[in-house]
């Protein structure tokens, strides 16, 4: 039997090729409103593609879609990733 524990932390805490469900944006209407129309929004799987060093952008893929975001924005999307956990024998 596989067992998951989740963990929430921020698209810019997430490590590269994790996947893990929007739960929350922790913004006003303007940045709410701006990640719903690239699709990013509580409830919607996205997955981490890449990061640049010292704070640069982070790509995501929502959908089939890519998204690059500024690591601003990205300390603001709460991510909930399912954290594999080995079975006990």
């Amino acid at each position: 039997m596989t067992m998951y524990q989740d963990e929430q932390l921020t698209l810019a805490q997430m490590r590269t090729g994790q996947t893990g469900t929007v739960v929350e944006v922790l913004g006003g209407h303007g940045l709410i409103r701006r990640l719903d129309a690239l699709g990013i929004r509580p409830g919607k799987k996205v997955t981490k593609l890449s990061s640049a060093l010292f704070r640069g952008p982070i790509i995501l893929r929502a959908d089939s879609t890519q998204v690059a975001v500024g690591f601003g924005m990205a300390r603001k999307i709460i991510i909930e990733v399912d954290k594999y956990l080995p079975r006990a024998s």
